[in-house]
């Protein structure tokens, strides 16, 4: 499934876009910070967020952190699927799968980056 995204390492569940990429994520709300806590074994990226699922807290906080963290503007990233649920689907608009790739493996625990 990475292969869709131009890359041969299983990182994340992408589907092609004419102007972006999806990534598929896991979200654990009310953590102690929000970080990025690696990837499950079907390539699913695993964020840990500080906001509660209420309201739809967890949700912003998420998009912010990513937005952050892939260097975009938060209207370019957007839940198309689950937003009532821990698994979700996310639209990454003008970032292709490969970019999405380069900025979040370092910032991944035991990456030997920084495990924001």
């Amino acid at each position: 499934m990475g292969e869709a995204g131009g890359s041969k390492w299983r990182f994340g569940n992408w589907a092609a876009g004419g102007t972006g990429a999806a990534l598929t994520v896991r979200v654990t709300p009310r953590a102690s910070k929000t970080s990025l806590a690696g990837l499950l074994p079907d390539g699913t990226l695993k964020v840990r967020i500080a906001a509660p699922p209420t309201g739809g807290a967890a949700n912003q906080a998420l998009i912010a952190f990513l937005a952050e963290v892939l260097g975009v503007r938060e209207n370019a990233i957007e839940i198309v699927a689950g937003e009532k649920s821990r698994n979700k689907i996310l639209a990454i608009s003008n970032l292709g799968a490969g970019e999405v790739e380069e900025r979040l493996r370092p910032r991944l625990p035991g990456a030997g980056g920084r495990a924001r």
